[in-house]
């Protein structure tokens, strides 16, 4: 097992909640560190972000909105680590794909090809009395 890579940030048990299933589904617990903006201001995430960053050489920051306080954060994390990747709206399934990305891929591919994934792995269904069927959002 290889040491933590990425980092997920977000509000609430968002990054902890998404850890936990991802374990629960993979078993693997060392890809991952986790960062909730809960009690934190917007001067306090971005330290800490930092600092984990820095302390783990992480190179890839998933976050929940595109325009929340995690993302915010990350974005100036960014301007001083250009070479950190920021992965903007994850899900499981993006996170899932990242995990499992080749070892020898590098983080901005196994990034990319995880955001691919992620995004086709949301689907409408809609029942029998509007058509039914499923289709990618």
């Amino acid at each position: 097992m290889n040491k933590a890579r990425a980092l997920i940030a977000g509000h609430g048990d968002f990054a902890e909640g998404l850890l936990s299933a991802v374990v629960q589904i993979s078993g693997r617990d060392d890809v991952f560190a986790t960062l909730s903006n809960r009690g934190l201001s917007a001067q306090d995430v971005e330290r800490v972000m930092r600092e984990r960053v820095e302390a783990g050489n992480l190179s890839v920051i998933f976050t929940d909105l595109p325009a929340g306080s995690c993302t915010m954060a990350a974005r100036r994390v960014q301007r001083v680590r250009p070479d950190v990747i920021i992965v903007m709206g994850a899900n499981l399934a993006t996170l899932l794909d990242f995990i499992f990305a080749s070892d020898e891929a590098s983080p901005a591919e196994a990034a990319r090809h995880a955001v691919d994934k992620g995004r086709g792995s949301i689907l409408v269904t809609e029942g029998p009395a509007s058509g039914g069927g499923e289709r990618g959002a």
